[in-house]
């Protein structure tokens, strides 16, 4: 069974890519999505996809992980939630930009498609 902390670097690895099937597989069918750059929830395969196909357009897509920020916690033997902070690159409007974001990840290893609750949002600016 692959470490929770493998997944999502994996699953960042093949966002990189752009490789928009392959980034679907890590998500199970029931999964709901609450993106970075989107005001829905998705909570079907088909939403989801809409979400990467339309990310996966940009030519200067990017996912680095703040890997010192990442918490893995372990709520059974093959669930785990994980949470943290990556950087995002993206080009709008055809300039390059980097936007912050917290995320959290719930996996279920045993299941295909572990990824079963995914949660991002931009880091908001300070008060």
């Amino acid at each position: 069974m692959k470490k929770p902390e493998e997944v999502l670097k994996a699953w960042i690895e093949t966002v990189n890519k752009r490789d928009i099937e392959n980034i679907l597989a890590f998500y199970n069918r029931d999964a709901v999505l609450i993106p970075t750059f989107s005001n829905r929830i998705l909570d079907t395969p088909v939403k989801i996809r809409g979400y990467f196909e339309k990310l996966g357009s940009n030519e200067e897509l990017n996912v680095k992980l703040h890997e010192n920020t990442v918490k893995v916690q372990k709520v059974s033997a093959t669930v785990f939630a994980l949470s943290g902070i990556y950087l995002w690159r993206l080009s709008v409007e055809g300039e390059s930009l980097n936007f912050e974001a917290r995320f959290s990840f719930v996996l279920d290893l045993n299941l295909q498609g572990a990824i079963i609750q995914h949660h991002s949002s931009q880091i908001p600016r300070m008060l």
